[in-house]
C-alpha cells in the first residue's frame, strides 16, 4: 500500500520575539531510530531550553508518540505531531528545539511557533510518496533496442541502465500495480522476443512518474 514520508532531513530556523526555534526533521523506520535521534539533537543542544519531539512510525501509523519537554502541556509536543498527521507522513522524527530569548509567548503563541518549526522542517525536507516496486530487466536483441527505447519514452519508463552483451538489457524501475501491463506491452511490440527478470518487491520512492531506490 503506497504511503507518504519525507524525502531528506532537514533543519530549518526562525525566530520569535527573540526565542530561537530550529526544526529538525528525519526519516526513520523503526522507534529505536526515533529515539536514537532525539537523543543526538539533545546532545547537540544541551544547553537549549528545550528539545520538544514528535514521531509517527508504521505503514499504517501504528507508533505516535510526542514531548512537551518542559513546555505547558499541550503547547509543544501535540502541535509538532499534528504537523506530522495533517502532511499524511509516517516514518518521521521531528525534534523542535527552543532557545529562550526572555520573552514569554504565552500558549498560543507556543502553539503557533512550534507547529511553524514543524512545518517549516517538513516542507524544506519535501515529501515523498513511497510505493512497493522491483527492478524489470528486459533483454533483448539489438535491432529492437530502438522501439524499446521509443516504447519507454512515450510512456515515461525511464530507463535506469543499459548493458551490452551478446543481447542488450535495459532495466527499469516499476511499481508492482504496473509490472503485468508493462510486460504486456512489450510483448506485444517485440512479437513475444523479449526476456523478462525481476527482482524482489521492495520500496521505492516516487516522484512523479519515476520511482528511485531508497538510499
Amino acid at each position: 500500500m503506497p504511503y507518504l514520508t519525507i524525502k531528506d532531513e532537514a533543519i530549518s530556523e526562525f525566530e520569535e520575539k527573540k526565542s530561537v526555534f530550529i526544526g529538525h526533521v528525519k526519516r526513520i523506520y523503526t522507534e529505536d531510530e526515533a529515539k536514537e535521534f532525539i537523543n543526538k539533537i539533545r546532545s547537540e543542544h544541551r544547553e537549549a531550553t528545550h528539545n520538544v519531539y514528535a514521531y509517527i512510525v508504521g505503514e499504517n501509523m501504528g507508533i505516535q508518540r510526542y514531548s512537551d519537554d518542559g513546555e505547558p502541556q499541550g503547547t509543544a509536543g501535540v502541535p509538532v505531531l499534528e504537523v506530522i498527521k495533517k502532511n499524511l507522513i509516517t516514518d518521521v522524527v521531528i525534534v523542535v528545539t527552543r532557545y529562550f530569548g526572555g520573552t514569554l509567548l504565552g500558549a498560543g503563541g507556543l502553539v503557533r511557533s512550534y507547529s511553524k518549526g514543524a512545518s517549516e522542517a517538513v516542507k524544506k525536507a519535501g515529501i515523498v510518496e513511497k510505493v512497493k516496486g522491483c527492478s524489470l530487466y528486459i533483454t533483448i536483441d539489438y535491432e529492437q533496442l530502438g522501439k524499446i527505447q521509443y516504447i519507454c519514452g512515450q510512456n515515461n519508463w525511464n530507463i535506469e541502465d543499459t548493458e551490452y552483451t551478446e543481447k542488450v538489457t535495459v532495466k527499469l524501475y516499476i511499481e508492482l500495480s504496473k509490472v503485468d501491463s508493462i510486460k504486456n506491452n512489450i510483448i506485444e511490440s517485440t512479437s513475444g522476443r523479449a526476456i523478462f527478470n525481476e527482482s524482489e518487491e521492495k520500496y521505492y520512492f516516487k516522484l512523479e512518474n519515476r520511482l528511485f531506490p531508497e538510499c
